[in-house]
């Protein structure tokens, strides 16, 4: 299994205009829940912190396998996401890894529960 994290920093020159851009990141990326197959599960949380040097939004992933998250790259509704955030961040991190086989377990009893993700996997 694949943990993919991302964390953006997003436009704003208010604080105001900042809170609205994180918003739509968070409620863009929430929207593909239960849509990506091999997608098992989806968090995001905005920054509570407020220091200058935070990220302002982040999504942790985790895919049933390296084809999964791949094929989550170009898939339709990732893509539409994307379209529709443009170019409201200003930075982007990004960082893949390997869960380890006790952590995957405990993700795919979660995903086995929960019938959306069952729904997305097939």
């Amino acid at each position: 299994m694949i943990r993919h994290i991302v964390m953006w920093r997003v436009r704003g020159d208010t604080p105001e205009q900042r809170e609205k851009a994180r918003r739509l990141v968070k409620e863009s990326f929430e929207g593909l829940r239960g849509v990506i197959p091999g997608m098992l599960k989806l968090e995001l949380g905005l920054d509570s912190s407020a220091v200058d040097y935070a990220c302002d939004v982040i999504l942790i992933t985790e895919f049933d396998s390296q084809a999964a998250l791949d094929a989550y790259a170009t898939h339709p509704e990732h893509l539409r996401v994307r379209e529709r955030l443009g170019d409201i961040r200003t930075a982007r991190f990004q960082v893949d890894y390997q869960i380890e086989a006790e952590a995957a377990s405990e993700v795919q009893q979660a995903s086995a529960a929960n019938p959306k993700l069952r729904q997305a996997r097939g």
